[in-house]
């Protein structure tokens, strides 16, 4: 399984040039990490290749094939930025997903919800900004993609937290 980017380039209209002649390769069992300052592009790069931007030219492929609804949800992504549904239990998203992801791992979700002890009957709006982010990880964890993109999960988490996730 191979993510590839192809000459990707991405701009706005009052910034032209975000990202120039972007090239990466992601290949199966591989983590990939994309460091640089604020404003750089990062987070740019991960929407346009999740598809939420379209680029200016280049291309994004997964085996091959441009990313499209039939091979989407071989990725998955998660993001600070928080994108469920606020006023759905996570009881709610895990049925959602359930439905919508065929790969989805409801034995996973509910491990993960009782090691953080998340509340399961509690809408997200209700949960701290910590508990929002480590509910979105475990959603992005639970998809059964293939490829799992996060853009800084963590901002916002304590120390405590991030270690935690990271075991």
């Amino acid at each position: 399984m191979i993510l590839e980017v192809q000459n990707g380039c991405f701009g706005y209209p009052k910034q032209p040039v975000i990202l120039e002649n972007i090239n990466l390769r992601l290949e199966e069992g591989h983590i990939l990490a994309i460091l640089g300052p604020n404003g750089i592009g990062k987070t740019t790069l991960l929407k346009c290749i999740l598809g939420l931007l379209r680029y200016g030219f280049g291309s994004v492929t997964l085996d091959g094939q441009p990313i499209t609804p039939k091979n989407i949800a071989r990725l998955s992504f998660a993001t600070c930025e928080h994108s469920f549904f606020p006023g759905l239990t996570a009881a709610g998203h895990r049925d959602f997903c359930a439905e919508h992801f065929p790969a989805f791992r409801a034995g996973r979700f509910q491990m993960l919800m009782d090691f953080f002890r998340l509340p399961e009957k509690r809408a997200l709006r209700g949960f701290s900004t910590g508990q929002k982010n480590q509910f979105e990880v475990i959603l992005a964890l639970c998809q059964g993609a293939d490829y799992i993109l996060m853009d800084e999960p963590f901002a916002g988490n304590d120390i405590f937290n991030r270690e935690d996730f990271y075991k």
